[in-house]
């Protein structure tokens, strides 16, 4: 009877102590399980931050002319331009919002000069689709120097400057990516020029016997350029695959206008717009060309300035037109 006292006494015993060393374990592994703050930090970033590498196409090609895109040296210039544009986020969609009102207008004027669409992507490279001004004294969508601007029909002035006008502006740089293209025979060396002008394309051509864009060696700014041109051309005719999605009804809407024709001088645009029943502020951004305060022509020159009309003040009106407002827009 004793043994058997004995007996359960130790295997009570050991029971316990089996019992006291499990949950002395199971603490432990409780312990060791909990997550050191910087673990958990970097876990947290796997988890929910991705980045991705800009995929670049098989073939590609710019104005019906091929791109060499098994040349390792094309490749990764272009995938440079390209991954700074997908990562550019607020940037890049400002572009594409932009786009949707003023490629229309740029697709017209391309079309009726019997230019190649793709050069609409060379006024992104240059200005963003926006009028401004480099610190070279370039101006407008298309950034022409003043003197240059002359040389290809444009009116420059103070109070006027047909570099801002859109219509004359785009004219103007096709007739001189046409000339260059005609005397180059390359569209991607009259973008070239376009960025350094085409005499010193030329002698590095002579220096380096070279008679293509992709084998030549030229200033960083030149070397980037064309590749930054197909970088648009790429991201914004499949904006999805690099990650902007953009709702038809959320990107800049073509506005309304009526043209009202002008041959005398304008003393007063203030009172001018008043006249014509248009805020100032939107008189004047409906005419970038008018840079001052009056317009003086003593010449009687026929002018034709727009004036917005009262739709285009309308978010609702202007995208009421659209068929399919909620849709993300899949090509530019």
């Amino acid at each position: 009877m004793k043994n058997k006292h004995r007996i359960l006494y130790i295997l009570s015993s050991v029971a316990i102590v089996l019992s006291l060393t499990a949950i002395s374990l199971q603490i432990f592994v409780f312990a060791s399980d909990k997550p050191d703050e910087d673990d958990f930090y970097r876990q947290s970033i796997m988890e929910n931050l991705h980045n991705f590498s800009a995929p670049l196409p098989e073939e590609l090609s710019f104005c019906g002319q091929k791109v060499p895109m098994d040349n390792v040296f094309v490749r990764e210039s272009l995938d440079r331009e390209l991954t700074a544009l997908m990562y550019q986020h607020s940037s890049t969609f400002l572009i594409l919002k932009r786009a949707w009102r003023f490629f229309p207008e740029i697709e017209k004027y391309l079309k009726n000069n019997s230019a190649p669409e793709d050069l609409k992507f060379l006024a992104v490279a240059e200005s963003s689709l926006n009028n401004v001004t480099s610190p070279a004294k370039a101006e407008g969508f298309w950034q022409f120097m003043a003197q240059t601007a002359k040389q290809y029909g444009l009116v420059v002035r103070d109070d006027y400057d047909e570099r801002y006008n859109l219509e004359k502006a785009t004219a103007a740089a096709v007739k001189y990516l046409k000339g260059s293209y005609s005397r180059l025979g390359d569209w991607a060396l009259a973008c070239a020029a376009y960025n350094c002008g085409e005499g010193g394309l030329k002698a590095r051509m002579n220096e380096q016997g070279i008679k293509n864009y992709w084998d030549l060696a030229l200033n960083t700014e030149t070397a980037r350029y064309v590749y930054r041109i197909l970088a648009y051309k790429i991201l914004m005719q499949n904006p999805k695959q690099y990650g902007f999605y953009l709702r038809e009804k959320d990107a800049y809407q073509p506005l309304d206008y009526k043209t009202v024709k002008i041959d005398t001088s304008i003393n007063d645009f203030y009172a001018f717009a008043k006249k014509n029943n248009v805020a100032y502020k939107y008189f004047k951004a409906s005419n970038p060309e008018l840079r001052g305060k009056k317009l003086v022509n003593k010449e009687k020159k026929t002018y034709y300035l727009r004036i917005p009309k009262e739709s285009s003040y309308s978010w609702k009106k202007l995208t009421e037109k659209l068929d399919k407002p909620n849709n993300y827009i899949q090509e530019f």
